[in-house]
């Protein structure tokens, strides 16, 4: 922006499993076209703490808000996509539930041959990856270095946080996007066009793993511009 006003206010949620810091790459090329972006970094503990966290944010921020969700993000941000301040929400192959809807119910009920993520059995509320798996699950098109250090920095992901509920979709009142990752194996692509058929939202397909947001950064902010921009 030439004249040093901000492009506008964008707001990365992460998913399960991993922190915010895979948004880098997001974050600098929109940073470098003058907008605002803030990082959420979830508990995820619970939907209603990690929506409170995403809120609170949002909350910081001047004027309005395009905001962003990646996976489990996307049930995040259906739900503090209410707030007043945001006027457009923007899925990266994310959840994007109904009321009554929550990521474990979204998973319940694969697609036939999908591959079914390698998630470890409850570890005192909690859940984790198969470290040996995540490479190929999460982040296939990543260096394998990175990866491992994905798999080896995970985030556990509470129990409670992937059985929340949304009780007011966003989307039903907010214009939405969504990238469709075409490699996920974790959210199956169809299961992803199902979603965002759904909510009607404008949709581009980009030929990524579940980890497009880091291995792509650059088709990712596009669509997050559009978004800010219409």
């Amino acid at each position: 922006m030439t004249d040093g006003a901000p492009a506008g206010n964008v707001v990365l949620v992460h998913g399960g499993f991993v922190d915010g810091s895979g948004w880098q790459g997001v974050y600098d090329a929109l940073t470098a076209d003058g907008y605002d972006v803030a990082v959420v970094q979830n508990p995820t503990l619970s939907l209603e703490g990690d929506v409170a966290a995403t809120q609170q944010v949002i909350d910081r921020l001047p004027g309005p808000v395009t905001l962003v969700g990646h996976s489990y993000g996307g049930v995040v941000i259906t739900e503090a996509g209410n707030h007043p301040k945001v006027n457009a929400l923007v899925y990266i192959a994310a959840f994007a539930p109904d009321k009554g809807e929550s990521a474990s119910t979204l998973i319940a009920d694969p697609p036939p041959g999908a591959p079914v993520p390698p998630i470890l059995p409850p570890d005192n509320g909690f859940l984790f990856l198969d470290r040996d798996k995540f490479a190929e699950s999460f982040a296939g098109d990543l260096p394998r270095a990175q990866a491992d250090f994905m798999a080896d920095s995970q985030v556990p992901w509470g129990v409670d946080a992937l059985a929340g509920t949304v009780s007011q979709p966003a989307w039903r009142t907010k214009r939405a996007w969504y990238l469709i990752a075409t490699d996920d194996r974790m959210i199956p692509p169809p299961a992803q066009h199902a979603m965002s058929e759904r909510i009607g939202a404008r949709t581009v397909e980009v030929a990524a793993s579940h980890s497009v947001y880091v291995s792509q950064p650059d088709a990712v902010a596009d669509l997050i511009r559009q978004a800010a921009r219409s």
